[in-house]
């Protein structure tokens, strides 16, 4: 039945109802961590959910659930849970963040499940908008903190201009095929011969407005500012969840209706990708603040995953999923360390504030030493499998340039991320910081102890990608 295809999205959706219910009627001042913990419950639950959720194609077409959109929703529902223990340990001058912080999230991430589960146009741009329009209020969720409103402004106008591109490039598609389903676009595109140069448009115009979404170069411009500017847990929210989704919309769209198009796109992923991997190394070396670093790490980082997009075949899909696991973890853990950082109540984020880490808390510099060298690609940790999946992928479909681009952003990116090592753990000792919050430590050290063990579970983790993988080209 329908409803059965999407019955973790709508326990997700009745889920993110009565907890906002429950967060208007609480006192105010004692709603957040009730909050907070029925939004994780509801998190866990789904996660089971997901798993017993059968295949299938529903709601006359809109709706499909299979192994690619399994993956991707556990990704997502992961790095929300990851957010939301994260906000409980925040305090920003001793005030916590306001409730409706992780109905918001929920609700974020009930629109990046639709998405990953998307057949159609319409139910891609439903999901995209939903998943956008929560970011956007939380990203200004500290009103405030005159950075956090900058941040969400900046992020909605931006995100505005990016969602009416992606509009435009679907408007061209459906003049094209006169349908918004995947399955009846591909087989129009599959039938005709020469393609229509309107098509062509909307399909580059669809690109860049999920390009936006990844962050990726040249339509990166918002994230350095919106992540700086955002509460940190907001910011570990945005650099996870919605990526996964936007890179599970890039796939699904490109290698379904618009797989027969490959020629015409593969040279545009290329270029996006080759940018993004050389713009976020070189641009994160002159930063002083931990989070714009992060911003512009996240930015090569998309480079990389979209490597295996760029390869067009099973295996490159198989290492993008990988590869998007890896980050999870690694990136999570980092996200904890700077939600850790703060002295007398305040929140301390410039690269330099990390001087003497290694003294004064050497468990968080040692999670941010894994988490670093991890990015860096250094085996056996996690960063190194994802890194080695998209290359293989990429030699094998002979994008040798891409390859030579992509080992010298890692180089370069070496430097920075070792040098946030060498402050943490030489430099001369700061003041100390405070005591990180119980759910702060707790996930620095899940992520951090994930990030070392990932080879354990590298076997199963790519069987599930490469079941994804299939999927989707099947």
């Amino acid at each position: 039945m329908n409803w059965m295809l999407a019955l973790p999205e709508l326990v997700l959706a009745v889920s993110g109802l009565v907890v906002l219910s429950g967060g208007v009627l609480t006192k105010k001042g004692h709603a957040f961590l009730p909050t907070a913990a029925l939004t994780i419950a509801a998190f866990v639950a789904t996660i089971f959910l997901v798993g017993l959720s059968p295949d299938g194609v529903g709601y006359h077409g809109l709706f499909q659930v299979d192994a690619f959109a399994r993956f991707i929703k556990v990704l997502a529902l992961i790095g929300a849970i990851v957010a939301v223990a994260l906000s409980v340990g925040h305090r920003d001058e001793g005030h916590e963040l306001p409730f409706e912080m992780p109905v918001l999230v929920l609700f974020s991430t009930l629109g990046a499940m639709v998405m990953a589960s998307s057949a159609s146009l319409m139910t891609l741009f439903v999901g995209l908008e939903l998943s956008s329009l929560s970011i956007y209020v939380l990203c200004a969720i500290e009103r405030d903190r005159p950075q956090a409103a900058e941040s969400g402004l900046k992020y909605f106008i931006l995100g505005s201009l990016a969602s009416g591109l992606l509009l435009y490039g679907i408007s061209l598609v459906y003049g094209f095929a006169g349908t918004l389903s995947y399955a009846p676009i591909a087989a129009e595109i599959n039938s005709v011969g020469a393609l229509p140069l309107g098509l062509v448009i909307g399909v580059v115009f669809m690109l860049v407005g999920l390009a936006f979404k990844l962050s990726a170069v040249p339509f990166h411009m918002w994230t350095p500012d919106v992540y700086q500017g955002a509460p940190t847990p907001v910011t570990a929210y945005m650099a996870g969840a919605p990526k996964f989704a936007a890179f599970a919309l890039i796939l699904r769209v490109m290698s379904g209706p618009f797989g027969a198009m490959s020629p015409r796109w593969q040279i545009l992923v290329e270029v996006i990708a080759a940018m993004s991997m050389l713009f976020g190394s070189f641009a994160a070396i002159p930063q002083h603040n931990i989070k714009r670093l992060m911003a512009y790490s996240s930015i090569g980082h998309m480079g990389y995953a979209m490597m295996g997009l760029a390869a067009a075949s099973p295996a490159g899909t198989t290492g993008t999923l990988v590869y998007l696991s890896t980050y999870l973890v690694m990136n999570a853990g980092t996200f904890g360390v700077i939600e850790a950082m703060r002295r007398r109540g305040q929140e301390v984020d410039e690269i330099s504030d990390l001087a003497g880490l290694g003294r004064t808390n050497p468990g968080m510099a040692l999670i941010l030493a894994i988490c670093m060298f991890s990015m860096v690609g250094v085996p056996p940790l996690a960063g190194f499998f994802g890194k080695f999946m998209v290359f293989a992928a990429a030699w094998q479909a002979g994008l040798y340039p891409l390859i030579f681009l992509g080992a010298v952003s890692a180089v370069v990116g070496a430097y920075y991320y070792l040098r946030v090592v060498k402050v943490a753990w030489f430099d001369a000792p700061a003041a100390p910081f405070d005591r990180p919050a119980a759910s702060v430590s707790f996930v620095s050290i899940a992520m951090g102890l994930a990030t070392v063990l990932f080879l354990l579970g590298l076997g199963p983790i790519s069987d599930a990608a490469r079941a994804a993988a299939m999927a989707l080209v099947g």
